[in-house]
């Protein structure tokens, strides 16, 4: 009961306080307490642009390198399928140590290639991404009364067909004062909890620090190159560098070398540690989140009502009436029956293709399992932007877990439409545990091809290749197996009725049922098509998407929806003696991914419309729809 009531509280505070996002603490993420002149170093993540959205290495351009040389650091599997490539940087801070004018490097004179991918990556509106104890370094830009918030800060600019490089950066560390939090100011002080962590801050002591943002100015500065020539790194620049992000003064050259320095300077903050990431999870728009919701039951009591008015007033009270009468009287009234009374006999008649649908309906299950489970940590912060590539990594681990749910599902059903008869039950398992991945993993080597071939850090290496297949055929496979096996000793579903020998014949229709069909879809897209924009908008703005209780609450609207709007159509269909339901009571509601692709293909068009070529827009959308 306590645990019940505990995870009642996370999920409340989950969904309703990401609205304001202040000081919501993001699990599994840890303050790093450092001493004055502790050294901090930044690493830098891949190149990215909203242009192309094809990432690229940070040392595929001409930057200053460590003296250490490039070091990779640890990654998941989510950060590899996401294209992220964190490595070291040369720029090293102290804590609490303001330094300016610092030295970084003197590049080698601009070959003819260099300058050219220069020039590229700038008409690209391409970002450098700069990471400091896990956050990454933010900029903020004014436009009349608002200020703009961007990760990263751009390569350069171009201006009157001169391009300019931000050689540059004026580095803002905020740190806050290292505080010891006892168990007693979390639980509110009750029992004698106070003695089970002791205060481990010695009065007295060093004072630490922790940091709890990173701001970055880029600026371009037209430097000495003569004047450091013989200069080592992390040198002091021979004159005063007065960063204004205003003006530009250092213009690209072939066959001329780009100084680079920075400074950095660190404020003491009131920002405390859990909300130093409000300022990259803040959301806008959360009225307009509301408002879906709020549609979205509308919708869903509306169909509710229908669904109520069919089952407790017409079909339960039908058959009430059906039952009370004796075997004369039935096979009187049986003359006069019309509509869905007419194909009783006809109404659980095996579909056409039962395999296909057994293994749709399973990989379906497996999916709706994988969103549900996985939305639901994400909403309690088990799965923070603090952790790259946790949710990713996340919805891989649980989509294969979950392939026992596929394989039960689909072998249950397969024996319910066989009426208990499990003959064939290992290859409808095989079709659940081959169908889905097996298209995915064959989109995706056609696309990370493409990537392959612009040298993209998006493609995945050949190396992933065998870890996904090694969890695909050694995790996914058995764990459907064992799924179905555990289908065969479930007991299936009986049907009510006996089915006919012979077949009725349909009647002709008046309008084609696919039309009915597809616009059912309608509806449950209407539920999700807000939320939609706000995905879509972070994964292609380069945004943080941290709004999962709304994301919860409008997946649980979509399968509400989605289950109505397949009753009412099954109900529509049988109205008219059309007794071949399964097929169509499954598209019914799943039409609503033609909607989602045709949005797609609109947002692509209109609001993506300054992608540069066919790679990035196939390549890029089609990989980042298949993990996301």
């Amino acid at each position: 009961m306590a645990f019940l009531l505990r995870f009642a509280i996370l999920l409340s505070i989950s969904l309703f306080s990401i609205r304001s996002g202040h000081g919501f603490y993001l699990p599994g993420s840890y303050p790093h307490k450092y001493q004055i002149r502790d050294p901090l170093s930044v690493k830098v993540n891949s190149l990215t642009s909203i242009d192309t959205e094809i990432p690229f290495s940070y040392y595929s351009l001409p930057f200053c390198r460590p003296k250490e040389g490039i070091k990779d650091s640890a990654e998941n599997l989510g950060e590899l399928l996401m294209g992220d490539r964190i490595e070291n940087s040369p720029y090293k801070f102290k804590m609490f140590t303001n330094e300016s004018d610092i030295l970084l490097c003197r590049s080698q004179p601009l070959s003819s290639k260099d300058f050219g991918i220069l020039k590229k990556r700038i008409d690209e509106m391409y970002q450098v991404n700069l990471i400091l104890d896990n956050l990454p370094a933010i900029r903020y830009t004014k436009k009349d009364d608002y200020f703009l918030r961007w990760t990263g800060y751009p390569v350069g600019i171009k201006v009157q067909d001169v391009y300019y490089v931000f050689n540059h950066l004026k580095f803002t560390v905020l740190v806050h004062k290292y505080e010891e939090t006892s168990v007693a100011r979390v639980m509110g002080g009750t029992g004698d909890a106070a003695e089970a962590i002791p205060n481990l801050e010695k009065d007295g002591g060093p004072p630490g620090y922790m940091v709890v943002g990173f701001e970055v100015v880029p600026c371009s500065f037209q430097h000495d190159a003569e004047s450091v020539k013989d200069a080592k790194m992390y040198d002091k620049y021979p004159s005063k560098i007065q960063c204004d992000p205003m003006r530009v003064s250092a213009a690209l050259k072939e066959n001329q070398p780009v100084v680079f320095t920075y400074e950095v300077a660190f404020v003491e903050s009131d920002i405390k540690w859990p909300s130093r990431w409000d300022a990259y999870l803040k959301m806008e728009g959360a009225r307009v989140h509301w408002f879906s919701i709020l549609n979205s039951l509308m919708v869903i009591a509306f169909l509710a009502g229908i669904v109520l008015v069919i089952f407790l007033r017409t079909v339960r009270r039908d058959l009430t009436r059906y039952e009370e009468l004796d075997k004369e009287a039935q096979a009187q009234m049986n003359e006069e029956l019309s509509g869905w009374k007419l194909v009783v006999g006809d109404v659980f008649r095996a579909p056409s293709h039962p395999k296909l649908l057994c293994a749709l309906v399973g990989d379906g299950v497996q999916i709706l399992g994988m969103a549900v489970v996985t939305i639901l940590f994400a909403a309690l912060g088990f799965m923070s932007p603090a952790s790259r590539g946790t949710l990713i990594t996340g919805m891989l681990f649980f989509y294969l877990v979950l392939g026992i749910a596929a394989g039960y599902v689909a072998v249950r059903m397969w024996r319910t439409i066989g009426c208990g008869d499990y003959a064939g039950w290992v290859s409808v398992s095989w079709r659940v545990a081959c169908f889905f991945p097996g298209i995915a993993f064959s989109i995706l080597t056609v696309l990370n091809f493409l990537l392959w071939g612009s040298g993209s850090t998006g493609a995945i290496p050949f190396s992933l290749y065998v870890v996904l297949l090694l969890l695909w055929f050694c995790i996914s496979v058995p764990l459907t197996l064992i799924g179905g096996y555990l289908g065969v000793k479930a007991p299936h579903i009986e049907y009510p009725v006996r089915t006919n020998q012979i077949p009725r014949e349909i009647p002709p229709q008046k309008y084609p049922s696919w039309l009915l069909v597809l616009g059912a879809g309608t509806l449950p897209f209407g539920t999700l098509f807000i939320e939609l924009f706000f995905i879509m908008s972070s994964i292609w703005m380069g945004r943080v998407y941290y709004v999962f209780g709304f994301l919860f609450i409008v997946m649980i609207l979509l399968v509400v929806v989605c289950a109505e709007v397949s009753l009412v159509l099954t109900y529509m269909h049988l109205c008219v003696e059309d007794w071949k339901w399964w097929w169509k009571s499954f598209f019914s509601s799943g039409s609503v991914a033609i909607y989602i692709f045709l949005y797609s293909v609109n947002y692509l068009v209109f609001d993506l419309k300054s992608l540069s070529g066919p790679v990035s827009a196939t390549s890029t959308s089609g990989t980042r729809s298949l993990w996301l």
